[in-house]
This record gives C-alpha cells, structure tokens and sequence, in this order.
C-alpha cells in the first residue's frame, strides 16, 4: 500500500510494510528513506525494493535513517551489507543514519558495524 505523506516542501511517499513503515522521498541530490518499526524478514523486501528503485535514479546521496527503529534482525544486516556493496560499484552514494543501541548491537555482533557506511 502506497500513501501520499502531507507534504514538508518534498515529495515523500509512506510506504507500510507489515510493522515496519518507510518514509522516501528526494530532496534536491539526497534521497533519504527513513525507517520506523520493526525490520524483519517481512518488510526486508520492501526495504530493498525501494532501495533498488532510489538506486536506478540519478540522486547523489542515498541516506537511509535507521533512528525510528525498534528492532532489526540479521536480515536487515543483509539488506545493508549488499546495499553498501551496490553503492560501493556506484559512486559510494549510501549513508546510515545509525538506528538506537538495540538495532546497532546486531550490527556489532554481526561483525559489520565498522565496515557499513554509517554518518559521523
């Protein structure tokens, strides 16, 4: 289900992914998609949909906000890992937004918290 989201100066659609609701849209050369919920195995999909489609555009920056996150399993950690694989072949476009200590503990034990490219 696709819904309009009232407008802040940018076109932005919400996007509902069973407990998981992503909000994108491009604000001159930055695309953010910001994440709130729950990530699984689930919404994963949509995730990547969309980060698919935000990749195929001409935007410069894709940020993604991982800060409304309540929980994130490994399945987000892949979605991430071959994200940032992608943008590495594509011009280094993706940034994290890091997600509350919950979220990032997963991309500790998962090994990849310092390779992921997460904003200073």
């Amino acid at each position: 289900m696709i819904q309009q989201a009232p407008e802040r100066g940018r076109a932005a659609e919400l996007l509902a992914c069973g407990r998981l609701t992503m909000t994108s849209g491009r604000e001159g050369d930055v695309h953010t998609i910001a994440l709130a919920g729950e990530l699984d195995l689930v919404g994963a999909r949509g995730v990547q949909d969309e980060l698919e489609r935000v990749e195929a555009t001409d935007v410069v920056t894709i940020l993604v906000d991982l800060s409304g996150l309540t929980f994130m399993e490994s399945t987000g950690v892949r979605l991430f890992v071959s994200a940032h694989a992608r943008s590495r072949a594509d011009s280094d476009r993706l940034t994290l937004l890091r997600g509350p200590a919950g979220v990032q503990r997963v991309f500790e034990l998962c090994g990849v918290d310092g390779l992921l490219p997460f904003a200073a």
